[in-house]
């Protein structure tokens, strides 16, 4: 296989996403194996500014696509972009975040390289001179470890928050790339609606407090908001306060939701069926509150508290929000 390893660099509202820091943080360790380089693919409209924080992470080439055309986003446009960019310079790996941008470029862009993909993939390592990924399968229950042969380059799409960032220092080489983009993608963006938070995306929120079907109802979702607010945390919902119409549908947490990393997820009046915990298994710590001993939820949890989450969570709240003023 070749050496060298990309990695897309996401930028929303005209600033760059964790995920970026996260591919070149695990392209540099990937290419150190490999003896090749890595590059940072810069897309958008008066991004240049950005290339000297990307440069911290270990990129030896940043590839610089700036035009109007590219402020926002669009997926054929992209894909286009970068699939010429890609087929021009034959690297050996792709590196995409899962964000939802990665989640519908990446694709994009292998059919585009009529190339191999392995997606949501929680692992990367070279083995025996192969690039292998490995990726949950069955709701996290098994893991599989997807072999690239003869396919380059090789798309790898990874899960927020799990991989590294590792700092790198270097002065890159910056390659600033003209285009035109093509006006017969047949697909044209028309209005772009942000959601009305502040908050991160669940996917790439570092602290998540859930709320499931014991909390009872959607205005009992304040104490829910009160306790992320407090931690600078996201908002999730089961699926089961979803489906009562308590939350939105962005916010659920599962296997039919959205699967989260984050290092802390705090579930509240959550029971754990077996689809949820697919979707937050993966979280480096969990904190459940919920009054049933015998709730699935218990088994995945590194803490369990026992109790009345009317009870428990006011009190947590309080005391989290009087030591953090120390």
């Amino acid at each position: 296989m070749g050496k060298d390893v990309w990695a897309f660099a996401e930028v929303k509202e005209g600033k760059l996403k964790k995920t970026a820091f996260e591919m070149l943080s695990e392209s540099r360790k990937l290419a150190d194996n490999l003896g090749g380089e890595v590059a940072a693919v810069l897309l958008g409209s008066a991004v240049a500014g950005l290339a000297p924080e990307l440069g911290r992470y270990g990129p030896d080439k940043i590839y610089l696509v700036e035009h109007p055309d590219l402020e926002i986003y669009n997926g054929q446009v992209y894909a286009r972009v970068v699939g010429d960019l890609v087929r021009k310079n034959q690297p050996a790996v792709l590196l995409f975040g899962a964000t939802a941008q990665g989640k519908d470029l990446s694709p994009l862009v292998a059919a585009r390289l009529d190339t191999g993909i392995a997606s949501d993939c929680t692992q990367f390592f070279i083995e025996d001179g192969a690039l292998k990924a490995r990726r949950p399968m069955y709701a996290g229950k098994a893991f599989a470890d997807v072999v690239f042969q003869n396919a380059e380059p090789a798309i790898l799409q990874a899960r927020p928050n799990v991989l590294p960032i590792v700092e790198n220092p270097r002065e890159p080489e910056v390659i600033k790339v003209s285009i035109e983009p093509p006006a017969d993608v047949g697909v044209r963006r028309v209005e772009l609606q942000a959601a009305a938070t502040d908050r991160p995306d669940l996917t790439e929120a570092e602290i998540i407090v859930s709320g499931g079907r014991g909390v009872k109802s959607a205005e009992n979702f304040n104490i829910i908001e009160e306790l992320a607010d407090v931690l600078g945390a996201t908002v999730g919902a089961s699926r089961s306060a979803v489906d009562a119409g308590w939350r939105q549908q962005s916010d659920q947490v599962g296997q039919t939701g959205k699967t989260v990393t984050p290092n802390l997820y705090i579930a509240c009046g959550i029971s754990g069926s077996i689809q949820h915990l697919a979707g937050m298994a993966s979280s480096k710590y969990i904190v459940a509150i919920n009054k049933d001993p015998d709730a699935p939820i218990f088994q995945k949890a590194d803490y369990g508290i026992v109790d009345d989450l009317f009870k428990v969570v006011p009190e947590l709240t309080k005391a989290l929000r009087e030591m953090l003023k120390e």
